[in-house]
């Protein structure tokens, strides 16, 4: 065989190993391609080898981002992993196929997320896009954070967790749809359960804490105490009586609280804000000493008397007959809940709580007052929160011991 009819042969054999290699490409192969040439910083025109064919790689095909300047991702001579899209055209053998480089790494990400949701573990991903009913997050491809999964509770303004990065529990996962359904909710609940599970094993009767306003109802505050909330009574918020709440706390405040008891099988733990607090009835002998005269307010009205606040957390008991030198039937006629007075004391019983207070001993005694025995005293029964108070009980004041001196003095000058 003469030399040409031999290069006849070997090109033909060329040309038919390029045109079997050419079929050999087909969508969905992972194929390497070098770039030959940037086309108006639009594509990028790249050598499939192996095949002696070409194809194009879209710049919106480069990157699961948006791609400014595709010089600053490519340039000539760069060998690519890429996956074959779709053929362009009809003439294979000159060859066009459209690659793309995104969907690539797209498949490996979705294989790796794939992983870890069988494998029953945590992405983590940056917010990047606010849409109506969620947030979308770069999870190397789109994940979808619906509002309800956001958070523990409802937010109101999804627009800032914007560029945040959060842990994410993968819900639903199809790589076919490009559907991926995270959820950050469920990683602050399973956090919450951790620290409550470690605060009620840690937790005791007795224990001082800190901790923060996180509700406020009508018998109470639920203070959170990092997981888990505990209650404080509104009988234990302060010595002062409390009629509401949030009269006196705020969500979000800071509070120190005492432990009075931990349920853990029920997960209750019952706190006081009052026990952590100075007791008001410290010093009282110094602060009130008898004969001395204080301002106050008249908390309570009775139909034995009236309860007066002389400081924070400390009542005393002005009986009726303490009121006025006026015959009154019930302390109303001449008394009103929240009215400021001026009460001298006279007796202290530090141990018992109690304080035996007068409006009348600083009052003048109207001259025409004529009176010419002392009122016969009535057995009442009143009970305060702290202690009892009882007329004809002999471990508190009777009404020789509510008077004192007081009616004995007033009583001699009416005989006179």
């Amino acid at each position: 065989m003469d030399e040409d009819n031999t290069n006849q042969v070997e090109n033909k054999n060329a040309m038919a190993d390029a045109l079997n290699s050419v079929h050999d490409v087909k969508v969905g192969d992972i194929v390497k391609g070098e770039i030959l040439a940037i086309d108006d910083d639009k594509q990028l025109i790249v050598g499939i080898q192996g095949t002696g064919v070409e194809g194009v790689v879209p710049v919106k095909e480069l990157a699961s981002q948006p791609v400014a300047d595709i010089n600053e991702v490519a340039k000539v001579g760069d060998v690519l992993d890429l996956v074959v899209i779709s053929t362009i055209g009809k003439d294979k053998e000159n060859g066009s196929y459209l690659l793309s480089k995104r969907r690539l790494e797209a498949r490996k990400v979705w294989s790796e997320i794939q992983d870890k949701f069988n494998a029953g573990e945590n992405i983590t991903a940056p917010v990047t896009e606010v849409v109506k009913g969620g947030l979308v997050v770069d999870a190397g491809v789109r994940g979808f954070i619906p509002a309800s999964m956001i958070q523990d509770h409802f937010v109101d303004d999804l627009n800032a967790y914007k560029g945040k990065e959060l842990e994410l529990k993968i819900i639903e996962i199809e790589p076919s749809e490009n559907r991926l359904i995270l959820s950050h909710r469920a990683i602050v609940e399973a956090a919450k359960a951790e620290q409550r599970e470690q605060v009620l094993a840690t937790l005791k009767a007795g224990d001082t804490v800190e901790g923060t306003v996180a509700r406020l109802t009508s018998f109470g505050a639920f203070v959170d105490l990092g997981g888990i909330d505990g209650l404080v009574h509104v009988s234990e918020i302060s010595f002062e009586r409390v009629e509401k709440p949030s009269d006196v706390l705020k969500v979000g405040q800071k509070v120190t609280v005492k432990v009075l008891s931990v349920d853990a099988d029920r997960e209750r733990i019952s706190l006081s804000i009052k026990a952590t607090l100075p007791e008001p009835w410290t010093g009282i002998e110094e602060k009130a000493p008898a004969g001395s005269v204080l301002e106050g307010t008249v908390k309570r009205l009775t139909t034995f008397g009236a309860f007066v606040e002389v400081f924070p957390g400390v009542e005393g008991l002005v009986h009726i007959s303490q009121i006025s030198h006026q015959h009154i039937a019930t302390p109303n006629e001449v008394l009103s809940e929240g009215e400021d007075v001026k009460v001298k004391v006279l007796e202290v019983n530090p141990d018992a709580h109690r304080l035996a207070l007068s409006i009348k001993a600083l009052t003048p005694k109207p001259s025409s007052e004529e009176n010419h025995s002392a009122p016969k005293a009535e057995t009442n029964h009143y009970q305060d929160n702290n202690s009892s108070y009882q007329d004809n009980d002999d471990g508190g004041f009777t009404l020789g011991d509510l008077i004192g001196d007081e009616l004995k003095h007033s009583t001699d000058n009416d005989q006179k």
